[in-house]
């Protein structure tokens, strides 16, 4: 029997890369994202290497109702789910006053309210089986407090607290919790992120900046996420550093007034 694995987010980036490389590791797949048109082609490329088509589930990860679904449907459907990845989310920058209640829940609804949606539906499963792994995919936003990044930080922050408790609980239980903290990454994540400023023009500026900075070569690509969930999986890390963001963690360790200066005069654009 096939282990199972259930990726959020699994329609592109991180989790589109996830998923082609667990089915080259013989896993089967159940992939949930709100975009049905994308979950199939994802589902064409896992065929395409030979793999039986993954369980494709439309889902809005905010919503604990669909999400309850979501985990029913891959249990009916597989009988067992083994790994759990995390990984659906939003980006959102700009002065932290330009942030409506709006956004606030919008960012945390889906990058913190959306993984413990998915662990409340499925928790019960692992620790019924004594054994299981849930892989949380923060960000160094996680670790590093970001000026301009507020929204984002507090989600990321959130998840890494959220990881290292439940890491620290479950173990004895059999449920391997681990989190996973990439820089930047190249991918299509730009396309939903949220950007606030003093006026359209600071708007798109921000916008502009980000893509440049995602564009250069040494940006991690999101099959580098996808090896350290893999790494994560299968010698049980609790945390992985994906590339540049072990600097990025160092350089806020032992300079930190220095970080957060870079930071501000990187991103404040027309702020004062």
């Amino acid at each position: 029997m096939a282990p199972t694995v259930l990726i959020t987010g699994g329609s592109h980036g991180i989790g589109k890369a996830t998923a082609l490389l667990f089915a080259r590791k013989r896993y089967d797949l159940v992939l949930a994202a709100r975009h049905i048109d994308s979950l199939e082609s994802v589902a064409q490329e896992v065929q395409s290497l030979g793999h039986i088509a993954p369980l494709i589930v439309p889902c809005d990860l905010r919503d604990p109702l669909q999400v309850d679904t979501l985990v029913q449907k891959a249990l009916e459907h597989h009988g067992h789910i083994d790994v759990l990845v995390n990984n659906a989310g939003i980006f959102a920058e700009g002065p932290v006053e330009q942030f409506s209640l709006s956004d606030w829940h919008q960012v945390i609804d889906l990058n913190l309210w959306g993984y413990i949606h998915t662990i409340n539906a499925l928790l019960p499963h692992f620790l019924q089986r004594k054994t299981g792994t849930i892989v949380n995919v923060s960000s160094i936003g996680g670790k590093v407090p970001t000026p301009y990044l507020v929204p984002y930080c507090t989600s990321k922050f959130a998840v890494t607290g959220l990881t290292e408790a439940m890491h620290a609980e479950l173990k004895p239980k059999g449920v391997h919790v681990c989190g996973i903290y990439p820089n930047l990454i190249k991918s299509n994540f730009l396309e939903r992120a949220i950007f606030r400023g003093k006026d359209e023009q600071d708007i798109q500026a921000r916008r502009e900046q980000l893509d440049k900075v995602v564009k250069t070569p040494v940006i991690e690509k999101p099959e580098d996420v996808a090896n350290a969930i893999w790494d994560a999986v299968k010698n049980q890390k609790s945390e992985i550093m994906v590339g540049s963001a072990n600097m990025s963690q160092a350089l806020d360790r032992f300079f930190p007034g220095f970080v957060q200066w870079v930071s501000r005069q990187t991103l404040k654009n027309q702020d004062k």
